[in-house]
């Protein structure tokens, strides 16, 4: 009986040891899952930009704007270049319906056509009348002189006939100063009339050069090489507000496009007022386009807006515009492309560095936690600078494993 229950014992000590050592055993393998289950990054050695990042578009600094022709009503639009597409110098980028002009030329041109033969009539009814007059002065002056010269023969005349000679020589003489009076009024009057006349043919000619100088303004052409960029068209109000198209209607000097010289081409970016203390003119910048996340561009800070604008998305902020010069701008670049700028303020050179995801506190201390077999060890650190991404610290060597996201703390569910 002493041995049977010695056995059992021995069985019973070897079963509870064999349980302890399974536990420990399966509490290491779930700390080592565990930790190939958190996501994990490496700390990397190298240099280090402290950074100021802002959101902006592509601008370009100098562009030539195309404009609705003034002086013509009803301008509708019938014929548009491509969006964005390459345009020469002289090339025809937008055209207007040119009836309205076409139909003021015809007017105009009758109108002309019945000015000029009023005139030409006017003229030869003053040649006539002219002619008239001089044949009914030359008739006069002959009278005058036939009733001087029977004035003259008193002497051999009887005094009643030399009265009357007399008579008709003052009367003679009536009849030339108003055939004179005459002469004089339908000169001044065919003067005024041919001048009135003349005046009519040259403001329809007048008009129709303005006509024909309308229908070529229904055709507006490319100032210069460079790409068609259309402008936003307000007249549905500002919410409706879309680029011009086909059909659209615009006033007279409208500014319909613009030719952007694609060689100055830069980012127009919005500063917070917290970080523009830290920017200087001249500082390096990196720049990512949206829409070609495959490439990155360098650049260089050229200006800053001395007073701050106000940003109407929601909440409403303010900004300060920061402009931003590209290196190397390509032809792929187009005004309006929104894009990011890392603006360089510092440079560490041999630093090391871990994503900004990976940086914990534990009690008012930064921390990460690098993933070992046993688990993961919390490490106090020591932040020497920081970006939007990453963080660079001491007191952790390069190439350490830390986790991205917080393991689970002692008492708390996985």
């Amino acid at each position: 009986m002493r041995r049977a229950g010695k056995a059992r014992y021995w069985i019973a000590l070897l079963l509870a040891l064999a349980a302890a050592a399974g536990a420990v055993a399966w509490s290491r393998l779930r700390k080592v899952e565990a930790a190939a289950d958190l996501p994990m990054a490496k700390a990397r050695r190298g240099e280090f930009l402290v950074l100021v990042r802002c959101r902006g578009e592509l601008a370009a600094e100098r562009s030539i704007q195309l404009s609705a022709p003034v002086r013509v009503s009803d301008l509708q639009i019938v014929w548009l270049a491509p969006p964005n597409s390459p345009v020469t110098q002289g090339q025809t980028v937008i055209r207007f319906d040119p009836s309205a002009a076409q139909q003021a030329i015809r007017e105009h041109t009758a109108a002309l056509r019945q000015a000029k033969a009023n005139l030409e009539q006017a003229l030869a009814q003053a040649r006539i009348t002219a002619e008239q007059d001089k044949l009914d002065m030359a008739t006069s002056q002959y009278d005058l002189e036939k009733a001087r010269l029977q004035a003259s023969q008193q002497a051999i005349m009887s005094e009643i006939q030399g009265e009357e000679s007399k008579i008709d020589a003052r009367v003679a003489e009536e009849k030339l100063h108003a055939e004179q009076a005459a002469v004089e009024l339908h000169q001044k009057s065919a003067e005024a009339k041919i001048a009135s006349l003349a005046r009519l043919r040259d403001q329809e000619q007048s008009e129709l050069e303005i006509a024909n100088h309308q229908v070529a303004l229904m055709e507006v052409k490319a100032p210069d090489n460079g790409v068609i960029n259309y402008l936003s068209n307000y007249s549905q109000g500002w919410l409706n507000a879309q680029p011009y198209k086909v059909g659209d209607r615009a006033f007279p000097g409208a500014v319909i496009a613009e030719v952007p010289d694609l060689s100055t081409i830069r980012v127009e970016a919005k500063v917070d007022e917290v970080d523009r203390g830290q920017i200087t003119v001249g500082n390096a910048a990196v720049i990512k386009i949206d829409a070609l996340p495959e490439k990155t561009w360098t650049g260089r800070l050229t200006g800053i807006s001395p007073l701050t604008e106000q940003n109407f998305d929601w909440p409403p902020s303010r900004n300060f515009k920061a402009y931003i010069a590209i290196d190397d701008p390509s032809a792929q670049l187009r005004p309006g492309m929104n894009s990011s700028a890392d603006v360089i303020i510092a440079r560490i050179p041999d630093a090391v560095s871990v994503p900004a995801k990976t940086l914990f506190t534990d009690k008012g201390r930064p921390i990460v936690y690098i993933g070992t077999a046993h688990g993961y060890e919390s490490r106090v650190v020591t932040v020497e600078a920081r970006n939007p991404d990453e963080v660079a610290v001491k007191g952790l060597a390069a190439g350490s494993m830390v986790t991205l996201v917080e393991p689970p703390r002692n008492g708390d569910k996985k």
